[in-house]
């Protein structure tokens, strides 16, 4: 049974009984309402006793968390959920997320934190929020990851029956403005590829590999010799190569089920991967009982799984010393995909080449690409149709030799 307390400062506050916990103190929780101005005595009564019905009822379904904090509970969340059905990589950075999100919105209680105090966390970041390694703004991906973990935390507390709603629904992340994908040209993978020639062959097949495929660094770093099929010159991408401050280097599974997928190439790959594969057998035959084998295409010098800075560190150092612009070790799989619609290739089967979980994420990830490769339907077709104008010309011409007939005199 709720109880109704009027207090000093015109609010009301309604109390309910929860039982007794574990160690036989009484549960209680509460609730604090304030009546609208304008309303009569009676009205108020009323609406107080509506309001004490709602609260009892949400306490009888364990729908309320007065009296556990934000970051209380988020440690639970990381303990009972996250932990188990999280990546590695994900827990990482939802514990990174942390370090602005306590301070703002640890102290307050579940029930407490509104839709205006997420969004004014949230708008603040969009400001203020400074990239702490190189004191940028935040991008927005990064203060998406800060609202996934606030939603992910009330959204167990709904699924547990601990709340009723979750409100970061009702939150939202500016756009800003969109940047385009740094790519590079035609131009200028001829002068990489020219430049490759005098580098390690490691590195000029981890490159070269990288643009032909349009793998991710982690399924890059994941392939395995096994995984290479000589004879019909194809590759099976099967797992990635993955890193976090507390496993080290370790195996995962691919992003998605679609990620894992096979594809073929041209004997200019194929020739380095033969090449590449004497090399390392030869190099672990070098240095003998200090060769680690695990059987990965790209290893350290002793045969360990590469660690996956390794390669963003060495191509950018390449582009400094050959004065070439870099444009992040990630955009050689933009430009594969970017050569891909430019030839024409459809949606669907970029996406599938790309290992994308579904279409939409191409079409998300490079709209503007095949937006410019359609304005060519236009000049396709024009061509296609171009037997009017041949008409029209051979109709002219034959109009402008009859005109340059001399008249015969009579």
């Amino acid at each position: 049974m709720a109880t109704i307390r009027k207090r000093k400062s015109g609010t009301y506050e309604i109390k309910v009984s929860c039982g007794y916990d574990i160690n036989g103190k009484q549960v209680l929780q509460f609730r604090h309402w304030k009546p609208p101005d304008g309303m009569t005595k009676r009205q108020i009564e009323k609406e107080l006793q509506r309001q004490a019905v709602l609260f009892e009822e949400e306490c009888r379904k364990g729908r309320i968390t007065a009296s556990i904090k934000f970051q209380t509970f988020a440690e639970q969340w990381f303990k009972e959920y996250a932990i188990i059905n999280l990546r590695p990589t994900s827990y990482e950075r939802m514990r990174q997320t942390t370090q602005r999100v306590y301070p703002a919105l640890g102290h307050m209680k579940l029930d407490k934190i509104s839709a205006r105090h997420i969004q004014a966390f949230i708008s603040d970041l969009c400001i203020n929020g400074k990239n702490q390694r190189n004191g940028k703004p935040l991008s927005r991906k990064t203060i998406v990851h800060h609202l996934n973990f606030i939603s992910d935390v009330f959204s167990y507390a709904v699924k547990m029956d601990m709340l009723s709603d979750n409100p970061c629904r009702r939150v939202t992340v500016p756009k800003g403005e969109s940047k385009e994908k740094e790519i590079y040209t035609i131009d200028e993978v001829r002068q990489i590829f020219e430049k490759l020639e005098s580098e390690p062959l490691k590195w000029k097949l981890y490159i070269m590999l990288a643009i032909y495929s349009g793998f991710r660094r982690s399924e890059m770093l994941g392939l395995e010799w096994k995984d290479v099929d000589f004879q019909n010159s194809i590759i099976f991408v099967k797992r990635t190569s993955q890193y976090t401050k507390d496993k080290g280097i370790y195996t995962d599974t691919t992003k998605t089920k679609r990620s894992k997928r096979v594809s073929k190439f041209p004997p200019l790959i194929m020739d380095l991967l033969k090449k590449f594969r004497i090399e390392q057998r030869t190099e672990a035959e070098r240095i003998g009982s200090k060769w680690i084998e695990c059987d990965r295409l790209f290893v350290k010098w002793n045969g360990e799984p590469m660690n996956p800075q390794t390669p963003y560190g060495w191509f950018r150092e390449f582009c400094k010393n050959n004065g070439f612009r870099f444009c992040d070790i990630h955009s050689l799989r933009h430009l594969h995909a970017s050569l891909l619609i430019f030839e024409g290739v459809d949606v669907v089967a970029v996406s599938a080449d790309m290992g994308h979980s579904v279409v939409g994420t191409t079409l998300n990830l490079y709209s503007h690409m095949f937006q410019e490769a359609r304005v060519r339907n236009c000049d396709a077709i024009t061509n296609a149709l171009s037997f009017n104008k041949t008409v029209e010309t051979e109709e002219k011409e034959e109009t402008d030799e009859e005109a340059e007939e001399p008249e015969l005199s009579m």
